[in-house]
């Protein structure tokens, strides 16, 4: 996935905003290009986890398609370890086969910022390139 420096800079200000618990939300993508971001309420307000509420997952979802879009990645935020898929996140990502899992790394809300791009799939997680385009 190719993402704009502006989009990227929206979901960690997302992080940001946010900390300390962890954010959550979803890209939009057009041939393989970020096209928007959608921020989502992390139910759980955890620093260890994010939880979303169903109907607006479904609903964004939606929205995203009927702009001619798809979904093309989820993003979340780890506050308190490094920005790599927790077993949390590879049983979540269960349900979302061909789904990117952008991971922004954000301890103690420092300035440094490290955001990392992972496929998940059946279990096995390997890191893919966070294009800046």
């Amino acid at each position: 996935m190719e993402i704009a420096p502006e989009l990227i800079d929206r979901i960690v200000a997302h992080a940001r905003r946010d900390f300390p618990n962890e954010c959550c939300g979803m890209i939009a993508v057009q041939d393989g290009v970020a096209v928007s971001v959608h921020e989502a309420e992390n139910l759980a307000a955890s620093p260890l986890r994010f939880e979303v509420d169903g109907l607006e997952v479904h609903k964004t979802i939606e929205a995203i398609e009927d702009a001619g879009g798809e979904l093309g990645a989820i993003y979340h935020s780890h506050t308190r370890s490094e920005p790599y898929p927790s077993q949390t996140d590879v049983n979540f990502a269960a349900g979302w086969p061909g789904v990117e899992w952008l991971i922004v790394g954000l301890r103690r809300n420092s300035d440094e910022v490290v955001v990392r791009s992972y496929r998940i799939d059946d279990g096995r997680v390997s890191e893919v390139e966070v294009v800046r385009a």
